[in-house]
């Protein structure tokens, strides 16, 4: 009813003509003229049917795989009783979503705001952190992503943010995982640290061990709010419910969002501990959006952490990670292009021999039926991110377009020099 109405040819012609011609461009140079059809699961049909794609490039959106059968059914009978519902009025659906986040939340977190994404969710985070403290001072890290709106634009780098004129005042950046170098930056005009856990657009870094202790320490220590942006790396993704529960640290703020509608209603929420809230309490109407906590976004997230929370979930992400892990030692044996890799459960940095290679090997996995991403910032990187439901035969898959993709860019070095070095993807 909805999908293959349209040839692909005539689809890509009016996406170029009335979409974003520039994306188009960039698309057709790299040889990925792939229009999602059909999907279900870990898979991703192109529009004319001939092709299909394990989605390893925005697993962290469908943790739960494409069209979830449990979502699914959740939302189609809420279509019988709700809407969007009145984002000003209180709301039963809200009230148990905030209720289940703050069970499964680490510490003390007891309250969430709701928005329909997670740069929004980013901007409701260091407003109350700003508006809390009375101070100006936000600390991010260099090669951090938050999103592309206002202070969240702010924490980035000049790669997004340059092209948009000055950004607001008291915004600045130390290397991730330096705790001596975030030490020296925090004073009594930081209102907020704001990191992510392993930072993906970076190359999914990880942080020494004694990083986050730290990290909490010196914003304890000048009252300043630590921020902890788990867009990506939460509801799984680590084979933990958050990332930061591997180093036991309490945020003053959480932010979570992609796959928390369970990848079919948007979704996200900024979590907060209680101190925080007297800022509300005093200003409860300082943040409304119109989509902020739907009752069908409700319904979708309520269903999705449902399945998360299913005993042994976890353990899957975690054996499926190892069984991705014992595959690359045989790449790296094999392929001279492998320089090793960063991983926790299934949020994985693959890391090749050189920069160019990161959009080559997208582009040759695109070609062995792998969606794959490279990291921006850190373009050697390949990110390695599949709903973390895949099985292992589909790990197995992948592996083995990962072998065919390092055998063709070993025997083709001229392969490389035909990608555009591109920005994002």
């Amino acid at each position: 009813m909805f999908i293959g109405q349209q040839s692909k040819t005539q689809i890509m012609a009016d996406y170029a003509r009335y979409v974003n011609p520039g994306r188009a461009s960039v698309f057709k140079q790299l040889g990925f003229d792939i229009v999602p059809g059909r999907r279900e699961g870990v898979w991703v049909w192109d529009v004319d049917g001939d092709r299909k794609f394990i989605n390893c490039r925005c697993g962290e959106i469908f943790n739960l795989g494409h069209r979830p059968p449990r979502v699914v059914a959740a939302l189609k009978a809420a279509l019988d009783e709700v809407d969007v519902g009145d984002h000003l009025l209180m709301d039963e659906l809200r009230a148990a979503l905030g209720k289940r986040m703050a069970q499964l939340t680490p510490g003390d977190i007891q309250y969430s705001t709701f928005s329909p994404g997670g740069a929004e969710a980013i901007e409701i985070a260091l407003k109350l952190a700003r508006g809390y403290t009375g101070r100006a001072g936000v600390i991010s890290v260099k090669g951090g992503y938050h999103g592309h709106t206002g202070f969240a634009l702010a924490t980035g780098e000049d790669a997004f943010r340059g092209k948009f004129g000055p950004m607001p005042p008291g915004f600045s950046k130390v290397p991730f995982g330096d705790a001596d170098a975030l030490e020296a930056a925090v004073n009594r005009e930081t209102a907020a640290v704001i990191i992510e856990t392993l930072p993906a657009t970076a190359g999914i870094l990880i942080p020494p061990d004694d990083y986050y202790p730290r990290a909490r320490a010196v914003c304890d220590a000048y009252a300043a709010q630590l921020i902890i942006d788990e867009v990506q790396t939460g509801l799984g993704r680590t084979g933990r419910m958050w990332a930061i529960d591997e180093w036991g640290v309490v945020p003053d703020i959480l932010v979570t969002g992609k796959s928390l509608g369970g990848s079919l209603y948007p979704v996200s929420a900024t979590c907060h501990r209680p101190h925080l809230d007297a800022f509300f309490q005093k200003n409860p109407f300082i943040h409304v959006a119109s989509f902020g906590g739907s009752a069908l976004g409700c319904v979708a997230a309520l269903a999705a952490l449902d399945q998360i929370t299913e005993p042994g979930f976890m353990e899957h992400v975690q054996t499926m990670g190892e069984r991705f892990e014992q595959g690359f030692h045989e790449l790296r044996r094999r392929y001279p292009l492998v320089a090793g890799w960063r991983r926790r459960g299934l949020m994985i940095g693959f890391e090749l021999a050189e920069p160019r290679m990161g959009p080559a090997m997208v582009a040759a996995l695109a070609q062995n039926g792998v969606l794959a991403i490279f990291a921006n910032y850190r373009l050697s990187t390949l990110q390695i991110k599949p709903p973390l439901i895949i099985q292992p035969g589909e790990v197995d898959f992948v592996l083995e377009a990962m072998d065919r993709s390092l055998a063709f860019l070993t025997a083709h070095p001229e392969f490389v020099e035909l990608i555009p070095q591109v920005g994002v993807m």
